[in-house]
């Protein structure tokens, strides 16, 4: 991924923190593409990239005042819910966030939206089949909670700020750490390992490919969904054992599935699946990806793809 600095200032300045992380490099591409030029903020000294910790406001409000960005796409977070450092997740999700907005609405020029990714978790466990955006909320551990706290703090700044709030709900895609799930999973079958351990394999997600996610907040930057708060999803839950099914037909193989206590969460979300009405009203119609081609396409990449 080369993501740099403008200079052609034909082209419309994306700025978007967390650029070197999963759901970064795809949207880099996906903006660069569609004619945008990309400046990258990353937490750790990356080629191409500019450096800066979100917890450093007035680091924060030089490089906003300095690259004035026409977009902001706000993608840095703690996003792993077992996560160990809890401070460290409210710190960098809400003060973080914070900072970013403070030095855009005081910086020289306002842009003209800023979409902040927040979760799905917000919901928590809902006995609700199809969630909509006018769901009650109920965050169920502190990932989940600092999400909605951050959602919270930028309704503080929706009258200086044309601010969206993205609610993706689970994605994956090539280039997903393995301390996600479903990237675990088709390793484990890339390997041929004969036994998995899990933990409560009786969830169920709406999961979606990465490609669909970046594509979709791309479309929002250019629709008219200042102030909203979007689910992004596919409507569709698929459990566990529908996802291990789709890499055994595509392994030729049966694995053994264990569960593991010590993987078991007492605060897992048991069923998340989404409406995905609001967001193709917004943005035009859905090109979704089904769940067995993105299990295909990350089963079938070459070591070191991304």
């Amino acid at each position: 991924m080369n993501v740099v600095n403008h200079s052609d200032q034909a082209k419309p300045v994306a700025l978007v923190t967390g650029v070197h992380g999963f759901t970064g490099h795809y949207l880099a591409v996906e903006l660069q593409e569609a004619g945008y030029d990309v400046v990258g903020l990353s937490h750790e000294r990356v080629a191409g990239m500019r450096q800066v910790d979100l917890c450093d406001r007035t680091a924060v409000a030089s490089i906003v005042g300095e690259v004035q960005p026409d977009v902001v796409v706000h993608l840095a977070a703690i996003a792993f819910v077992a996560h160990g450092d809890v401070e460290a997740i409210y710190r960098t999700n809400v003060v973080g966030t914070r900072n970013l907005l403070d030095g855009l609405a005081a910086g020289p020029k306002i842009p003209r939206a800023v979409l902040l990714a927040s979760s799905a978790n917000v919901y928590g466990n809902s006995e609700i089949e199809i969630l909509t955006e006018e769901a009650v909320v109920a965050p169920a551990n502190d990932y989940a909670v600092s999400k909605l706290a951050m959602e919270y703090m930028a309704r503080l700044w929706m009258d200086r700020l044309p601010i969206i709030l993205a609610r993706p709900f689970n994605y994956t895609g090539v280039g997903q750490s393995d301390k996600f799930l479903v990237p675990k999973i088709v390793n484990h079958f890339r390997r041929r390992a004969p036994v998995i351990e899990l933990g409560n394999i009786d969830v169920a997600r709406d999961f979606q490919d990465v490609r669909f996610v970046v594509n979709a907040y791309r479309r929002l930057l250019e629709s008219n969904a200042i102030g909203e708060v979007v689910n992004l999803c596919s409507g569709t839950a698929h459990s566990l054992m529908e996802i291990i099914g789709i890499l055994e037909d595509l392994a030729g193989y049966r694995i053994e599935v264990q569960v593991n206590p010590a993987f078991v969460r007492s605060s897992d979300v048991m069923k998340l699946v989404g409406s995905n009405s609001k967001l193709e009203r917004l943005i035009g119609p859905l090109e979704i990806i089904p769940l067995k081609t993105t299990l295909e396409w990350m089963y079938q990449a070459d070591e070191g793809a991304i």
